[in-house]
């Protein structure tokens, strides 16, 4: 849920793969991903930030609402989805409120795409940088 809205998210194959085994570590608790304290209250996003600062990340380098931002970025600079899609399943609302009223588009099968789209990048970029060779005479 966003903004108290219900909002449908397609999961990849690595997404279903790592909620199973998050699935095990929970079991038996409310929320698959709760506070710790006092253990029946999702986790904050905070806790996600705190993490970052544990892993060395200061809040200008990186927060847990910049890993939005940098997928938004990446999808869009790829080229391959519609932005109205990547805004969807970003649950961002229209800015225009004449198409917010009219434009009611899920883009379900196009999200379903970009999702496996951007775990299988994020698999790649784990491995380690991509080299793309280019003509000299470009740069």
């Amino acid at each position: 849920m966003k903004m108290r809205n219900a909002h449908l998210v397609p999961l990849s194959r690595q997404s279903l793969e790592l909620l199973e085994s998050a699935k095990a570590i929970s079991a038996g608790q409310r929320y698959m991903f709760s506070s710790l304290y006092p253990g029946n209250r999702p986790m904050s996003e905070n806790t996600i930030n705190a993490a970052l600062r544990r892993l060395g990340y200061t809040g200008k380098e990186m927060t847990a609402h910049g890993f939005r931002s940098t997928a938004s970025t990446l999808l869009n600079e790829s080229g391959k989805f519609s932005p109205d899609a990547i805004e969807r399943a970003l649950a961002h609302k229209d800015t225009n409120a004449t198409r917010a009223a009219y434009h009611r588009g899920k883009y379900w099968e196009e999200r379903v795409e970009m999702a496996q789209w951007w775990s299988d990048q994020l698999d790649t970029m784990s491995g380690g940088a991509q080299v793309i060779p280019f003509d000299r005479k470009q740069a």
